[in-house]
């Protein structure tokens, strides 16, 4: 019962194919935004409670500020606000009035007001206000809102118009310090990305043509998806001074002296979750890793006779209760009992659909042997994927089966990445060869056509142009370096910078 659309048939289609298939998400009738049903929005909130908490052990303490800012304070920052430009939504007039049967504008405002596109400069403000002192700093807080841009190829979950997302700000009072949260946010958001979405990642800096708009350095995480190209997963920005200078954040150090505060951001977004998508689903659809599934295990009672009803709920109740006080991943599983009045089967494959990472099926025969059928979905379709179990067996197993599964679902993606990062490519012809091949799917395990490629770098201007008539990006400039020198593969020029090629997102 695979989906319409494969992977390698279409893989731009089978992606939009998952998500309708899956019941995550569907286009909103407010052009380029879209409605996040259920099943995906209980994997934004478990994105969510998962990084909030890490989010807290770092020290950080959630806020909320508001989504309409002063258009002035972006003309405060020259980059920030020509970095935005183009994606802002902008709020004129107050009221609308009612002029022969139609709704108009009425009321302008005195300033403009921008709807959120990111807060560093409304947060700016308040830092400005709250600091004064050395002993003020640092202040660590992080906001979870919606925000806008106003994109113009929207596409489920990787670009909306609207969209969720998580943003920290912090203000310091040394380079050092500030440069220190960056990095180490950008660790949180790695860790996150590889132990809670089964997603590894490449991580380093982004080139100056890449920055954040107003910021020093921006760190990036970058995965590769199954058609080989890239997805930006989270980004860290040390802000300098550059906010501080714009918005006044002023106090006086140790020394008795005014200084100028030090800022980061940092953020991750609804995006997150196409990454888990492009990453994991397969031709049945979608698969969602067992730390982030919304229900970890869903119990389908197969009932044809009215006469078996009562045992078999009964059966599925205690078993549903012995399930939920076992562990995974630090914390009790999640069940879920389906229990509508559909055929079991299309029951199950609606699960399967979705990607729950287990399903099981119970009937009368269950019944009377004290067993049950699993299906696990990443062994769907294998000789593993659907198996008869003693149910005390499967209650005992449970927690550890959920992180096998996990575990397998990240050593498969972190395969397909080693293997998909070219070293060998050495001059700008075996380059631009590379890049003119084309690529819908990797297989598992297997070298695809085109995806990553590490080589070097000259930093020259013009080779911006060349990167856009290629259609390729270079999605970061890795922490560790070989420190060789050899030929830029975009002018052959000698070059001693090692950065990531790639298609992206």
């Amino acid at each position: 019962m695979a989906m319409k659309t494969t992977r390698k048939q279409n893989y731009p289609e089978w992606y939009q194919n998952v998500v309708s298939e899956a019941d995550m998400a569907e286009n909103s009738v407010s052009p380029g935004c879209m409605v996040m049903k259920a099943w995906g929005y209980g994997i934004w909130e478990r994105i969510q409670r998962v990084l909030d908490e890490k989010i807290k052990e770092t020290g950080h303490e959630n806020y909320y500020f508001p989504m309409f800012i002063p258009l002035s304070f972006f003309q405060k920052e020259a980059d920030h606000v020509e970095g935005f430009a183009k994606e802002m939504a902008v709020v004129t007039h107050s009221r609308l009035v009612n002029e022969e049967g139609k709704l108009k504008p009425s009321s302008p405002l005195e300033e403009p007001l921008i709807v959120r596109p990111t807060s560093e400069t409304i947060i700016a403000d308040s830092f400005a206000k709250w600091v004064k002192s050395y002993r003020d700093l640092p202040i660590l807080l992080n906001q979870w809102a919606n925000v806008v841009r106003w994109e113009m190829r929207p596409r489920l979950f990787l670009r909306t118009r609207e969209f969720l997302w998580q943003e920290g700000h912090t203000v310091h009072a040394s380079m050092k310090e500030a440069e220190n949260e960056t990095v180490k946010m950008l660790e949180v958001y790695r860790d996150f990305a590889e132990n809670a979405l089964a997603m590894p990642d490449l991580t380093g800096r982004k080139p100056e043509h890449e920055k954040f708009p107003g910021a020093i350095d921006t760190y990036c995480i970058e995965a590769m998806m199954q058609d080989g190209k890239a997805l930006q997963a989270g980004t860290s920005h040390f802000l300098g001074q550059n906010f501080a200078k714009s918005a006044n954040i002023k106090f006086v150090n140790q020394n008795n002296e005014p200084e100028y505060a030090y800022t980061t951001s940092w953020g991750v977004s609804t995006r997150l979750i196409g990454g888990a998508i492009m990453c994991h689903a397969d031709d049945d659809g979608m698969v969602v890793p067992p730390h982030i599934a919304p229900y970890q295990v869903i119990i389908v009672p197969i009932i044809k006779k009215a006469e078996d009803a009562e045992r078999v709920n009964a059966y599925v109740e205690q078993l549903a209760k012995q399930l939920k006080i076992q562990t995974a991943f630090g914390e009790k599983i999640r069940v879920k009992v389906d229990a509508r009045d559909k055929s079991s089967v299309d029951k199950s494959w609606e699960w399967i659909r979705k990607g729950a990472p287990m399903v099981c099926e119970i009937g009368p025969r269950d019944v009377d042997s004290q067993g049950l059928m699993l299906k696990e979905r990443i062994y769907l379709g294998t000789s593993d994927g659907k198996k008869i179990m003693a149910a005390n067996d499967f209650v005992m197993q449970v927690g550890k089966r959920l992180e096998d599964l996990q575990a397998q679902m990240y050593s498969k993606a972190k395969t397909r990445l080693d293997a998909n990062i070219r070293t060998d490519i050495k001059t700008p012809e075996q380059f631009a060869a590379y890049f003119a091949n084309s690529n819908e799917w990797i297989e598992d395990n297997k070298q695809g056509k085109v995806a990553f490629v590490r080589g070097k770098w000259c930093a020259d201007p013009e080779t911006e142009e060349l990167l856009k008539a290629m259609k390729i990006t270079i999605r970061c400039i890795p922490f560790e370096q070989s420190g060789t020198t050899g030929p830029c593969l975009l002018t052959g020029k000698d070059a001693t910078m090692d950065v990531i090629y790639a298609r992206s997102y």
